[in-house]
Formats: C-alpha cells, sequence, structure tokens
C-alpha cells in the first residue's frame, strides 16, 4: 500500500525509505457496533465517555413561572459545566417535556435532568437515566455534581458489563472442526487453536463457505442481511490461555490436512 501511494518517510538517515502501515478501518466501524450493541427500540444509547452531550436539563414550564424555571435551570447547567460535563439545556418552547423525553432518549444522551416549579420550591431535580430499565429519582441541588459524575460511571460500567455478556454469550472455544462447525451455525464467534499457517485459515475459509450462505431476517420477516457462510480469523487475543501439550490445528486432517501442533488461540467468525 505505501508502495502504491508513494508514502515515505526518514529513516534518521539522510535516505527515504517506504514506510509500513495498516488500516483498521476503526472509526465508522466502531461507530456501526456501538449503534448495533448498546441501542434499543428506543433509539441510540451512547456510552457517556463518548457522547457529545452526556446531560440534558428538560425544563418543565408553564407561563407563570417560566422565567424563574429557566433561570434556575441555566444556573445549574454552568454548575455541571463547571464540573466538567458536556451538558445541553433546552430551553426550546415549541415542544412540550414529553416530546423532547422521547427527542433525547432517540439521540441516545446518557442522563435527563427534569426541573419545574415545584422542584424549585424542594431544591432537588428529577434525573433520569437513558439506559433501559432505569427508574427516576430526586437528587438535591447540592449533590447534583457528585451524584451525575457517580451516574455516568456507573451508566459506562453497566453498559459494559451488558456488552460482556452478550459478546461471552456467543463466544465458543472448541478443538475439533466438528464443534466448530456447530458453532458457526449457532451465529457464534468462535476461539479456536492455530498453527498460525495462513494456508490452513484459508482451508477454513474455503470449508465454511462451502457450509453455504446465512440469511438474516427481521420478526417480520424482511431480509436484512447475508452472511457468505465464510469464517475467517478475527484477531489473536492478547491473553491467551495456555495450550495443552498435543492439541493441533483447528484446520487438522481437514481433507487430509497435515496435522500442525497449535502455536495460539484465534478468534474465528463469520464474514458479511
Amino acid at each position: 500500500e505505501a508502495r502504491e501511494s508513494g508514502n515515505e518517510g526518514g529513516s534518521g538517515k539522510s535516505e527515504k525509505r517506504l514506510v509500513w502501515q495498516n488500516s483498521w478501518g476503526l472509526t465508522t466501524r466502531t461507530i456501526g457496533v456501538m449503534v448495533l450493541v448498546h441501542g434499543d427500540d428506543k433509539g441510540l444509547v451512547l456510552p457517556p465517555r463518548v457522547a457529545p452531550i452526556q446531560v440534558v436539563i428538560v425544563p418543565v414550564l408553564y407561563t407563570k413561572t417560566k422565567e424563574m424555571v429557566l433561570e434556575e435551570a441555566s444556573k445549574l447547567k454552568d454548575s455541571l459545566l463547571n464540573a466538567g460535563l458536556r451538558v445541553h439545556l433546552d430551553d426550546s418552547t415549541n415542544h412540550n417535556p414529553g416530546w423532547k423525553y422521547n427527542y433525547y432518549e432517540l439521540k441516545g444522551v446518557p442522563l435527563r435532568i427534569e426541573i419545574g416549579p415545584r422542584d424549585i420550591e424542594e431544591k432537588k431535580v428529577v434525573i433520569k437515566r437513558r439506559l433501559s430499565g432505569s427508574k427516576a429519582k430526586k437528587v438535591s441541588w447540592a449533590d447534583l455534581s457528585t451524584v451525575v459524575h457517580s451516574e455516568l460511571k456507573e451508566i459506562h460500567n453497566e453498559m459494559y458489563q451488558r456488552a460482556k455478556a452478550d459478546r461471552d454469550s456467543r463466544l465458543r472455544k472448541v478443538t475439533t472442526w466438528d464443534d466448530f462447525k456447530k458453532a458457526l451455525n449457532e451465529k457464534c464467534m468462535i476461539l479456536a487453536p492455530w498453527c498460525g499457517e495462513k494456508a490452513a485459515e484459508e482451508l477454513i475459509k474455503q470449508k465454511t463457505k462451502e457450509m453455504g450462505s446465512e440469511v438474516f431476517e427481521t420478526a417480520e420477516g424482511e431480509e436484512v442481511c447475508e452472511m457468505s457462510g465464510a469464517a475467517k480469523t478475527l484477531c489473536i487475543p492478547f491473553e491467551q490461555d495456555d495450550i495443552p501439550e498435543g492439541t493441533l490445528c483447528i484446520s487438522a486432517g481437514i481433507d487430509g490436512f497435515p496435522k500442525k501442533a497449535a502455536k495460539m488461540w484465534v478468534m474465528f467468525g463469520r464474514s458479511y
């Protein structure tokens, strides 16, 4: 790739050399995975650490108390901004609070703060997580910054644990070709022993492609995605389990392929 683009760099001496480069395709793929893994039927669910807006303040406005509520809401916004949070105050008047609740849930804002005349009397606000299953609760103004930071940390941890549990439920560790094929047909990722040779991976790609493609459909029967059926290596995990002595590569014996010793555990999955 560097040779084709003429991408050269200095080596510390006078001559220039072609650079070593690669492409992980990280940016858009990461965004897509985030949407698919965390989103729900209400829309996006954004992790607090990457959410453009971490907290949205929605004032409950009535004609007689409108100015008072907006003034106090603005003060809360400033205090949260000073606490290092990314905050948005929706002081628009063309939509009611219920519409705004749904709108910011659709956009995946992690935490919502509601403030109205009664909350001002009590010196409290209502906070509500975007994460499904959570209940609203009241928090005093004095404790708000501390509580919001704590809530966002808890949201991050809960989202991570949910995603990890979902990933782990779809991961199978196998050492035989029959178990490999079974796990693949169960729509799982596979952790398998591998000899590290390209020929072994190419054989696995070919044999799994022969198993046929797989079509994913919605509950209504609408086709949304077709997997090619071919499995390929996804990654070599940094944390490697011990490989028992005598463990063979997952490709060993397939169509007479040489039985080579496994050198590492590798994650396999279907292409799409």
